[in-house]
């Protein structure tokens, strides 16, 4: 019983650095270079709030941003064109959510939404047009650009490190809106109740998920990721925000405190120096993100997955695209 035991640790052990191993494998940088790199949980948080505070208190974009002549000459005529354009979306019912008894149970029930037509971007917003935006309208640029201008070779990837309320500006100034999330939903699936834009089966050439590119891509990149509609890139790559609070379908057997907004807070002096913290409901609601990303599990990449966060939080995976009514 004795060696059974000690088998057993051991083989566990070899399993944790195994997996580790493979986590490392997975990681786009240098994990020694880790407090070098804004992170999704919980540093990118601190820093956005910063710069939330920092954008109230100056008009202008950091020393050595874009002039709104630099940011058109970003890319050709053409490539604007591209990224610039709008499908239109036509009105009429569609089957939102799921009824899959292992999705996550604010995913459920599927259910009959009807929209109005409706125009939605292409591909998600580019660090290109969010150049344009910032140079024109002197908003402070994403943390992670540097010195106000995109990294280089990232123009056509999608924008990130935007909170809710970024991307609510961007399309006001656009002259177009956030998506609500049945619209979305119906861009990516069309009527058929498919489980990702292009059907039922997981095709991970399709799309970039789970660490296979191990950042965001080009929102070219993947042309047979395409939904019905034509709609790209609605699986993988970045999340998307959308208009909607997060809330529980109707019918929804999932439980209510799933949709109250939490923070984590410290109780003593103690709890902050073990760094333990209880999650307290307040009076705030988060935002619906959708679409999966670079990072996210294949699973989560699944057109009728729903995430959520608070609206002022951004990430290296957080994006958006906007839409635009129709009569």
């Amino acid at each position: 019983m004795a060696l059974a035991m000690v088998g057993g640790t051991l083989h566990v052990l070899k399993l944790g650095a195994n997996r580790m191993a493979d986590m490392r494998d997975r990681s786009s940088y240098d994990l020694k270079q880790v407090s070098r790199h804004i992170r999704a949980a919980g540093e990118d948080i601190t820093l956005n709030r910063i710069n939330e505070e920092q954008g109230k208190r100056r008009a202008l974009p950091a020393a050595g941003g874009y002039t709104v002549e630099e940011a058109q000459a970003l890319l050709s005529a053409e490539q604007w064109q591209e990224l610039d354009s709008m499908i239109a979306i036509p009105a009429g019912a569609f089957i939102m959510g799921t009824g899959r008894a292992r999705s996550d149970a604010y995913d459920r029930p599927a259910h009959t939404v009807t929209t109005g037509r409706y125009r939605i971007d292409k591909y998600p917003v580019t660090n290109a047009q969010y150049a344009r935006f910032v140079a024109a309208t002197g908003y402070r640029a994403p943390l992670h650009w540097i010195k106000g201008r995109i990294p280089r070779g990232l123009e056509q990837h999608p924008v990130t490190m935007v909170s809710w309320y970024d991307a609510s500006r961007y399309a006001q100034w656009a002259g177009k809106r956030l998506l609500h999330e049945a619209e979305w939903e119906k861009a990516a699936r069309g009527r058929d109740q498919r489980r990702w834009p292009w059907g039922d089966q997981m095709d991970a050439g399709r799309l970039n998920t789970y660490y296979s590119v191990g950042s965001t891509s080009e929102v070219t990149r993947y042309p047979l990721g395409a939904s019905p509609f034509g709609v790209m890139d609605m699986a993988g790559n970045i999340t998307e925000w959308v208009a909607d609070d997060f809330a529980a379908y109707s019918g929804s057997n999932a439980p209510a405190e799933v949709f109250v907004g939490k923070i984590a807070q410290a109780n003593s002096p103690q709890d902050r120096a073990m760094k333990v913290v209880d999650l307290v409901p307040v009076d705030g609601k988060y935002k619906v993100l959708r679409g999966g990303s670079w990072k996210s599990d294949p699973f989560s990449t699944a057109v009728y997955h729903r995430n959520f966060a608070w609206p002022h939080y951004a990430s290296d995976f957080f994006g958006f695209r906007c839409g635009q009514d129709l009569k």
